[in-house]
């Protein structure tokens, strides 16, 4: 049963990690941990539910960095096992199945598709979303790994909680009724990246109609970058999908960058 869901979970792009005692009591034992909307989900046991809270939590903390490991406890969870006289080491394999990063594309418009390759080549599960059937399409999309016809509430109530810092939500229209909710569910992720399309007179008005929906806080609005992407004076597509995505990396390691979001004047000189 563990590893039907295990596989079940990977074919699904859902992170999920393998505890295995592999030396000590219960030699054999296995857990499976899995995030879900900021709580644990467990299937199996290690034989002991205090190794299995605390094994659980730290396996959460390897999967957020990718890693597989081999740590070691107590029988029942202390941490420091070696500090314990007479007590046996439990030696648990901790392996992690992290997906990739997702990049969730928001307008079926002539830049998503540059964006979707761009993106695709480092490595990111992309997603492009459109309430428009005639233009959401795979034909149009074949790079992208799912091509949605819908709206951005259900998509981010969905996906968003499970969203990190090295997903990004992109998004490319100029409809107030696509783009205001796609910003409200983004906000209230903990997605690492926000990009919004726009001129600075766009994104000005755009922050109105988010004040109308009570998206006021500083920190908040701090979190979209618009104008979208680095000031390299990008004008083609693939120009401007280069510029997203180096912005994106340099959010993601902590550089300063030069984002249009934090310069002034016009986009295009």
């Amino acid at each position: 049963m563990i590893y039907s869901a295990l596989a079940d979970r990977i074919r699904k792009n859902k992170p999920v990690v393998l505890l295995t005692v592999i030396e000590g009591p219960n030699t054999g034992a296995t857990l499976l941990v899995a995030p879900n909307q900021g709580k644990i989900e467990t299937l199996g046991s290690l034989g002991d539910s205090e190794l299995d809270r605390v094994a659980s939590r730290d396996a959460l903390g390897e999967l957020e960095a990718g890693r597989t490991s081999v740590r070691n406890y107590g029988p029942s969870g202390q941490v420091t096992p070696e500090d314990l006289q007479d007590t046996p080491i439990v030696r648990i394999f901790v392996e992690s199945f992290s997906p990739p990063p997702q990049m969730i594309i928001f307008g079926a418009v002539d830049f998503t598709a540059a964006l979707a390759r761009v993106a695709k080549v480092l490595g990111y599960y992309v997603v492009v979303c459109d309430a428009r059937e005639v233009f959401a399409t795979k034909r149009r999309f074949p790079m992208a790994d799912e091509v949605l016809v819908t709206w951005p509430t259900p998509v981010l109530a969905d996906r968003g909680p499970n969203l990190g810092a090295r997903d990004a939500i992109c998004i490319l229209t100029h409809d107030p009724k696509f783009d205001v909710p796609a910003i409200q569910g983004a906000l209230a992720s903990s997605v690492g990246y926000i990009g919004v399309m726009g001129s600075r007179k766009t994104h000005a008005k755009r922050l109105e109609r988010l004040a109308d929906v009570g998206i006021t806080e500083p920190k908040d609005l701090a979190r979209l970058m618009s104008p979208i992407g680095l000031d390299i004076g990008s004008r083609t597509p693939e120009e401007t999908a280069i510029s997203i995505c180096a912005e994106i990396i340099g959010k993601r390691v902590g550089r300063t960058v030069p984002s249009l979001a934090n310069s002034e004047g016009p986009i295009h000189r």
